[in-house]
C-alpha cells in the first residue's frame, strides 16, 4: 500500500512514505476532498510513525505540502503523495520530498530571503557592538578639542547652538503669523440704505 525508505539521523527516526489519498476521500462530498486529503496523512503518519494515542495534533505538516496539496482548490487534490517525514521530539514533521517546479523556485526565494535577514541582523549586531566598543575606549581625542571639560566638542557644541537658534526664530516666525492671521478683522460689508414706502 505504502512504500517505506528508513533512515536514521542524529535529530530522530526520517523515513520516506508514498501516502495514497484517492480511497479515502472517494466517499467524501467534493467541497470537502482536500480537507479529507490533509486529515488523511496525519493519520497515516501517526498510525506508522506509532504516535501516542494517535493524536493528530503532534504531527505537523510543512508550509510546502500544504500549498502542494491546495494548490488545485478544495476539490482537486493530487491522488497519493511522496513525503519525508522526521520525528523531533514529541512531534513529527512531515515535508513534501518531489517538489513541483514553482514550489521550487518558491522555496528557494524564501530561503535566500532569510539568508538575508540573517545577513543584516548579524551586520546589526556587528554596528552594535562597534558602537559600544568605541564608546568603552578612553576619551583622548575629545578631551583636546574640548576646553569647557564638559564631554562635547566646541565645534559640535557651537554648531548646535547655531541650528537650535534657527529652529527657535522659526518656530517664534510661524506664532506671530498665526497670532496675526487670527486678529486680522474682516471688512464689513457696505450697508445698503434701505427705502420705506409711505403711505397714503
Amino acid at each position: 500500500m505504502a512504500e517505506k525508505k528508513a533512515k536514521t539521523s542524529n535529530s530522530g527516526i526520517e523515513r520516506e512514505y508514498v501516502i495514497p489519498l484517492r480511497e479515502k476521500s472517494r466517499p467524501v462530498p467534493r467541497y470537502k476532498k482536500t480537507p479529507k486529503a490533509v486529515k488523511t496523512i496525519k493519520e497515516f503518519i501517526a498510525k506508522h510513525m506509532k504516535v501516542e494515542n494517535r493524536d493528530l495534533n503532534k504531527v505537523k505538516i510543512s508550509k510546502d505540502l500544504n500549498e502542494f496539496l491546495w494548490a488545485k482548490g478544495i476539490r482537486k487534490h493530487p491522488h497519493k503523495i511522496k513525503v519525508k517525514v522526521e520525528r523531533q521530539g514529541e512531534n513529527i514533521l512531515v515535508e513534501l520530498v518531489n517538489y513541483p517546479n514553482n514550489l521550487k523556485f518558491k522555496k528557494l526565494r524564501e530561503e535566500k530571503l532569510k539568508k538575508s535577514a540573517i545577513e543584516s541582523m548579524e551586520n546589526k549586531k556587528s554596528m552594535m557592538q562597534k558602537m559600544k566598543e568605541n564608546l568603552q575606549k578612553p576619551e583622548e581625542k575629545k578631551e583636546d578639542t574640548d576646553k569647557n571639560k564638559d564631554g562635547i566638542d566646541d565645534k559640535k557644541e557651537t554648531a548646535e547652538k547655531e541650528k537650535a537658534s534657527v529652529e527657535a526664530n522659526q518656530q517664534f516666525q510661524k506664532s506671530q503669523a498665526k497670532t496675526a492671521k487670527h486678529q486680522t478683522e474682516k471688512p464689513k460689508k457696505a450697508v445698503k440704505p434701505v427705502r420705506v414706502a409711505l403711505q397714503k
